[in-house]
């Protein structure tokens, strides 16, 4: 697929996801990112952060879900679709595991890995991809249809 085919405009942006959470994104696992604020639904390249959560991977939940997964730094690692956004109502319990208390969970669904990570430069908040990114991105996803 070649960038002339995705759909034109604004439809694409990127988030920036420390390791250890971006591999247990992309084992499945991990379903909601947290966030401080709203986020809109839609696509996103999922691009690992250059920092690794060093006391992150003492977490039993973490480790265990990551397990023998490379942590790539610095690179877009996969896409995903932002289905929903939301924060749980006050005394609720949270909607998952991964849910942290008075964040807004950005719920993803449609997750794919690349096979092979492209390294890039994101930032804090959503970001847009450079159209030669999507297009690395997209020829290693030939079947993928917005």
């Amino acid at each position: 697929m070649s960038a002339a085919t995705l759909p034109e405009g604004d439809w694409i942006r990127g988030i920036s996801i420390k390791q250890p959470y971006a591999a247990a994104i992309l084992a499945g696992a991990k379903t909601v990112e947290n966030r401080t604020a709203r986020w809109r639904t839609g696509w996103v390249l999922l691009h690992t952060s250059r920092t690794i959560d060093q006391p992150a991977l003492r977490v039993p939940l973490i480790s265990r879900t990551i397990r023998d997964r490379a942590l790539v730094t610095g690179a877009v690692v996969g896409i995903a679709r932002i289905t929903d956004c939301h924060q749980d109502p006050a005394g609720a319990p949270p909607c998952t595991e991964w849910a942290q208390p008075n964040a807004w969970h950005l719920v993803l669904d449609d997750i794919q890995e690349l096979p092979l990570p492209i390294p890039a430069r994101g930032q804090l908040g959503p970001w847009r991809p450079s159209p030669d990114l999507l297009s690395q991105v997209f020829q290693q996803l030939p079947d993928f249809r917005p």
